[in-house]
């Protein structure tokens, strides 16, 4: 039985690698220990119960307003014993956090393979998005196999020299998670109408969400100034906006949002998201999560971001890039509310990020590398 350290540390990361973990825990072939950093608990707590993850180490890292420095250094130096007492075969990370870098950095140091979920995706600047974009390259050099989600990332890799037969093309398992839930969500749609009886969902929805380090000060400003101006122009609109946790975005958004058409909300669960998400009538968002399940949906996405790593829905026309611009981001959102065809142009269901077998294709190429 060969044994696999699996570490994260957020939300996304715990979203996306529930269905692999429980995949690897169904097999008699793996003995599969989950090593949480917890670099943002509350919210990752949600992910840990909903999917019934059995954690086996929680490092408990998190502190108040903590610095990427501080990140690094405590994931590192905890990682330490975790690995002298293990001797784990593989480590798996995922994605782009500075958990996925510290973990994948902690285990070349002793001498563990690295497996990288979510490989190869790419804005090349190393400033959009930050600090994600250098981790994910800096894993990739550190990385034995990295299992890619899309052609693009795929493509990427081979440019930067990694062997192919070291990458696997196998979707996203972000979309394995959202087709599970949804089908929960769509049993329990009832009960969700409940939970957010002060939304009028007559009225067309508009879902925020903003969280990204790059974004903290007078982008976020201008993000919110556009979003005050969109409630006041238009009559049919419900914005929601479920707030990160971080005080970078929650103190400003509640001092600033008090339109009644605005509802500020804690951090959502996924069931609950992915809901709202479902009955928005487009998104506007600076996650790449987001930008990847919100096709499934055929949901229209603003980007708040100049730049992306999923450059495949922008490039199918189904996501916009607007930045932070408070004059664009109020163009594109008055576009959709008003013009018919730029919005049915971009309200196409489509699945760019997955089909929901990734999991599958993950657990049966690492049996054929470990077994």
């Amino acid at each position: 039985m060969k044994t696999i350290l699996i570490i994260f540390g957020t939300r996304p990361e715990g979203i996306k690698l529930a269905p692999l973990i429980n995949k690897l825990r169904e097999s008699n072939d793996f003995k599969v220990i989950t090593c949480l950093t917890s670099q943002h608990r509350e919210m990752l707590v949600q992910v840990v119960n909903f999917f019934n993850l059995k954690i086996d180490i929680d490092l408990k890292i998190m502190t108040k307003n903590q610095s990427l420095d501080y990140i690094t250094k405590q994931i590192i130096f905890k990682l330490e014993k975790v690995f002298d007492s293990i001797s784990p075969d593989l480590t798996i990370v995922q994605g782009d956090a500075t958990t996925s870098f510290s973990g994948a950095l902690s285990s070349f140091y002793h001498k563990v393979p690295v497996a990288h979920i979510e490989a190869g995706l790419r804005t090349h600047d190393k400033y959009f998005p930050y600090p994600e974009e250098i981790n994910r390259c800096l894993i990739t050099r550190i990385a034995e196999y990295h299992f890619a989600p899309t052609k693009k990332a795929f493509e990427n890799l081979k440019q930067e020299s990694i062997p192919e037969e070291n990458i696997f093309l196998v979707g996203n398992t972000a979309i394995d998670s959202q087709l599970f839930v949804v089908d929960i969500v769509n049993k329990n749609e009832n009960k969700y109408f409940r939970n957010f009886k002060e939304i009028d969902f007559s009225k067309k929805i508009i879902l925020v969400t903003c969280h990204r380090r790059e974004n903290f000060g007078k982008p976020f400003e201008s993000i919110c100034e556009a979003l005050v101006q969109i409630s006041e122009n238009f009559n049919d609109i419900e914005i929601v906006f479920p707030v990160h946790l971080n005080p970078n975005i929650r103190e400003y958004a509640f001092s600033k949002l008090k339109s009644p058409k605005i509802h500020l909300f804690n951090p959502l669960d996924y069931p609950s998201l992915l809901f709202i998400m479902k009955h928005s009538y487009f998104i506007l968002s600076d996650s790449g999560g987001i930008q990847e399940e919100a096709p499934t949906f055929g949901k229209p996405v603003l980007v708040l971001r100049n730049k992306t790593e999923r450059i495949e829905s922008v490039e199918l026309g189904i996501s916009k890039i607007v930045g932070t611009d408070k004059t664009k981001i109020i163009e594109w959102a008055e576009k959709l509310l008003t013009d018919e065809k730029i919005y049915k142009d971009m309200a196409k269901i489509c699945f760019p990020y997955g089909n929901g077998t990734t999991s599958e294709k993950i657990f049966k190429i690492l049996k054929s590398i470990l077994i």
